[in-house]
């Protein structure tokens, strides 16, 4: 028999929020890095670090026998998450840290809609009132008409909707492989398929940036293992609303570290997507579905 592990829901929350720290010090190296390095470039050399992480999952990959099918659903998803790795690096370096973590969240809502699409998922009408708040909180964090878009606000909006891609596509995986065969591969194929976008515009990386990238690979590797102990420790419903905070984070280290104004705009437009965020994920623990990720999880 079987027995559930216990609830320890302040563990849990305290493992959030260490995630978070973990996450917004990815956050800060990659902007403080800025924009000398291209960045597929920058994304390829910080999985490619990252690939030492795997070595204790080497066992579990030569136990695999994988389809050729599955093969292919890897593929696409390395491609995917790599696309939207590069987009991500792209907008840090060129737009404020608030705004690249607001619309960071956008990707659950798109997770949302894919499902509806591609898994047969149905969409309630509270579901599709929560996917319509968070493209609001979209709308509201970029005014267009009343402020410039700029590239690194398309890049974002776009690397929401690849990162949405690839977390159905895990979805698929995670009920046909052992979770740490995903996650092994999603390494694997986002190094491959970032080193074709990287080496046509390579410049050869100064130590600094090198040591940069080797920071950005552990913090993340760190948040990705903290936030699978909260989850382990307490409900999603529980840890979800710490996901909040992160969005303070960013706005106190963009004006503190990087002298970058504070738009009340998007602290608004950020609180409404993440709140959308969070009425949907409570949806589906209450239906144990589980198919929208976590916020966090759209993280390098």
């Amino acid at each position: 028999m079987v027995t559930e592990a216990p609830q320890r829901p302040l563990t849990g929350i305290l493992w959030m929020l260490v995630t978070g720290l973990h996450f917004i010090a990815v956050t800060a190296l990659v902007k403080y890095m800025g924009p000398r390095l291209p960045a597929a470039e920058s994304a390829f050399l910080r999985y490619a670090i990252g690939l030492v992480f795997l070595l204790p999952a080497l066992g579990a990959l030569r136990q695999t026998n994988l389809s050729r099918r599955q093969w292919s659903l890897f593929g696409l998803r390395g491609f995917c998450h790599a696309l939207g790795v590069i987009l991500w690096f792209y907008a840090m370096t060129r737009i404020p840290i608030a705004e690249v973590t607001a619309m960071n969240y956008l990707a659950p809502i798109y997770v949302t809609l894919g499902a509806a699409v591609f898994l047969g998922e149905k969409l309630a009408a509270r579901r599709i009132a929560a996917v319509c708040l968070g493209l609001m909180g979209a709308a509201i964090i970029l005014r267009p008409g009343f402020r410039e878009v700029s590239l690194g606000h398309l890049a974002m909006l776009f690397a929401a909707v690849v990162f949405a891609g690839s977390y159905l596509l895990a979805k698929v995986l995670a009920d046909e492989v052992r979770p740490a065969v995903v996650v092994a591969m999603l390494s694997i194929f986002v190094t491959l398929a970032l080193a074709p976008f990287a080496l046509p515009v390579w410049v050869t990386p100064t130590l600094r940036e090198v040591l940069l990238l080797t920071a950005v690979a552990v913090f993340a590797t760190a948040g990705h293992y903290t936030m699978t102990l909260a989850f382990a420790a307490a409900p999603v419903t529980v840890t979800q609303p710490i996901t909040f905070l992160q969005l303070l984070w960013a706005t106190s280290l963009g004006v503190l570290a990087f002298n970058e104004p504070v738009d009340i705009w998007v602290i608004v437009g950020g609180f409404v997507i993440l709140g959308s965020v969070t009425f949907i994920t409570w949806r589906e623990a209450m239906l144990k579905r589980q198919i929208t990720p976590n916020a966090n999880a759209t993280k390098l």
